[in-house]
């Protein structure tokens, strides 16, 4: 049940969010996500490297993110770059089970723009 709740969650979020195993496979993309990145496959790229998403330069900044969220159970999230088109940082998010092993990451976005919706407008839906 907890499992569904969760999914619910990340399928509501107005953000993109992709979530990767350590060896860069993409497991799960929400409907953001597959929206926003339709143009390179959307849902097609789940089950394929995140890397091959990305050039060389790119590939490799990842690499050393995923080894340093390795070294230290401490180390669980990191800045990655600023979009001022968007308004949005984005950050890398390491994924651990319950005795602090990483077992994946995803990228989140921290949109800054400040909502234009009414407070509890119930005449529309904000996703």
């Amino acid at each position: 049940m907890l499992s569904i709740l969760f999914k619910s969650v990340l399928d509501h979020d107005r953000a993109s969010v992709v979530i990767c195993n350590p060896e860069h496979t993409i497991l799960y993309m929400n409907p953001a996500a597959i929206r926003n990145y339709a143009k390179y496959g959307g849902a097609e790229l789940q089950g394929q490297s995140l890397l091959s998403c990305h050039n060389p330069h790119s590939g490799e900044v990842i690499r050393k993110v995923t080894e340093w969220f390795r070294e230290n159970p401490a180390n669980n999230m990191i800045y990655t770059f600023r979009n001022e088109k968007e308004n949005k940082d984005v950050y890398m998010v390491a994924l651990r089970d319950d005795a602090g092993k990483f077992i994946g990451y995803y990228e989140k976005h921290e949109y800054r723009n400040i909502e234009t919706a009414e407070v509890y407008d119930f005449s529309r839906s904000l996703i």
